[in-house]
């Protein structure tokens, strides 16, 4: 179970927290080919980390899209609804931290945690038929119902256009469920680890110059 700190989301305290850091929303790149070698995307990832970790940093970009914008914008609204569906209080997500790993829950309902995805129609409807977490975040939702040592999260979709009753697609995941995925989640996590520190050492001494002779 990872330390909370009470940090507003998308604040400079937040980034900074991140800094150096395996975040949950990463991790699904973490575990692909899990039992095989990491492949190019962890390996990038693994770079961003292990220069975040020398300059205490993270590195960003600024990017964003009409998607990510939505999300932003529609949040607080997908809170609200599933606060008055459930009968329940939301409070902030917060950070949970150590010195390797993060993750920033929507929100939390007592001990227990919320993931947020405000959605296209086309994609709710997909969830709605689905009836299970997406594939795209399932590391995500483990790595949190894992870090948070919640007894459960719940995934929540949420579609402005739909009639209000159908607004919202929420699946509960038990923690108590994922225990084997735990397990190879914790064994990947020290493999990856391994791969930052590798490359803090590349970076830190590998010469930044080299000049070859012409023969």
């Amino acid at each position: 179970m990872l330390e909370w700190v009470g940090v507003e989301q998308n604040t400079d305290e937040w980034m900074d927290l991140r800094a150096g850091k395996l975040t949950s929303s990463n991790m699904a790149k973490v575990m692909a080919n899990y039992g095989k070698a990491f492949g190019d995307p962890a390996k990038r990832l693994a770079a961003e980390i292990a220069l975040g970790r020398i300059t205490g940093k993270a590195p960003g970009n600024g990017y964003s899209n009409e998607h990510m914008e939505r999300g932003h914008e529609q949040e607080p609204l997908a809170r609200m609804r599933y606060e008055a569906e459930n009968f329940v209080d939301v409070a902030p997500g917060g950070f949970f931290c150590d010195d390797f790993l993060g993750c920033s829950p929507d929100g939390r309902v007592g001990n227990n945690t919320i993931e947020i995805k405000s959605v296209i129609a086309s994609t709710h409807v997909e969830y709605l038929a689905g009836q299970k977490i997406p594939p795209a975040y399932k590391w995500q939702c483990i790595s949190n119902v894992v870090w948070t040592g919640a007894d459960w999260l719940d995934f929540v979709s949420y579609c402005a256009d739909f009639p209000v009753d159908k607004q919202l697609f929420i699946y509960r995941l038990y923690r108590d469920d994922v225990q084997v995925e735990a397990q190879q989640m914790a064994e990947r996590v020290e493999e990856f680890r391994a791969l930052v520190d590798k490359q803090v050492d590349v970076i830190m001494n590998s010469p930044y110059s080299v000049y070859k002779k012409v023969a």
